[in-house]
């Protein structure tokens, strides 16, 4: 018959068995993913010689310099108008129909080319001109746009 278990030894590593454990297991480690670890040693290479390393490892010093900075400059005055600028553009634009917008920015690109075509000629407009391509459709429907915008603008304008 076997003797009874009276007391449990509990193996307790030392710092040393520690450390060669740790050792062990970083080296499998580095072994199962060598191929990562050359590509990421490559990049840092890489930045290295670009001096962005550098001027990264800078930039993360000079960090609270850095933040203070940004913050000022984007609490200045035009900074901040041009971002509810930004904002009232970007409302008007979600209440517009994207077909209505996407027509008009077409016929402002065929205006321009047109508008290009002009400035090519040395030919001046006089006021029989203007009367003249008064009949010519294209003209005509982009003046009454121009003019029914003219007025719902300043209807908006009398409201606000």
């Amino acid at each position: 018959m076997a003797k009874p278990i009276t007391t449990i030894k509990k193996n307790i590593p030392t710092e040393e068995e520690k450390k060669k454990e740790s050792l062990d297991q970083l080296a499998a480690e580095l072994a199962d993913h060598d191929a990562a670890l050359k590509k990421t040693l490559e990049l840092v290479r890489e930045l290295h010689d670009s001096g962005i390393l550098e001027a990264v490892h800078a930039m993360l010093k000079a960090k609270t310099d850095i933040a203070q900075i940004a913050v000022e400059q984007a609490t200045r005055e035009p900074v901040t108008n041009m971002i509810n600028n930004v904002m009232g553009a970007a409302g008007v634009l979600a209440e517009m129909e994207p077909e209505v917008t996407k027509k008009l920015l077409g016929s402002i690109s065929s205006g321009m080319e047109e508008a290009k075509e002009h400035l090519k000629s040395p030919q001046k407009v006089g006021m029989f001109d203007l009367l003249k391509v008064m009949n010519d459709p294209d003209i005509n429907r982009a003046i009454g746009f121009g003019i029914r915008f003219l007025k719902g603008m300043g209807k908006g304008l009398k409201e606000q």
